[in-house]
């Protein structure tokens, strides 16, 4: 099972990574906090000191278009919430 899907980058993250030392990440529904922490530490190499997870439920979406109303829905996804060891960090845009 693959833990990790992709790490969350956005402004806000990025200013919580700098302020609180923490970084976010799009996980499988089905991990739990043992096996986020696993994954972080073998992909990234450091000291994971906490996580901390949410369920984000998909959102019923519709727009008005020429040919009517379409309705659908946005993807459920899985958040999780790592905080680092004092000291280590995680480059996301090393091999840029």
């Amino acid at each position: 099972m693959n833990v990790i899907i992709k790490p969350i980058v956005t402004e806000k993250m990025t200013r919580v990574a700098e302020k609180f030392n923490r970084v976010g990440f799009i996980v499988s529904t089905e991990a739990n906090k043992i096996e986020i922490r696993k994954a972080v530490e073998d992909m990234y190499g450091v000291k994971v000191v906490r996580v901390n997870t949410l369920n984000h439920p998909g959102k019923n979406k519709s727009r008005y278009t020429k040919a009517g109303l379409i309705e659908g829905r946005t993807s459920a996804y899985k958040k999780a919430i790592v905080t680092l060891a004092q000291g280590e960090t995680i480059d996301f845009y090393s091999n840029i």
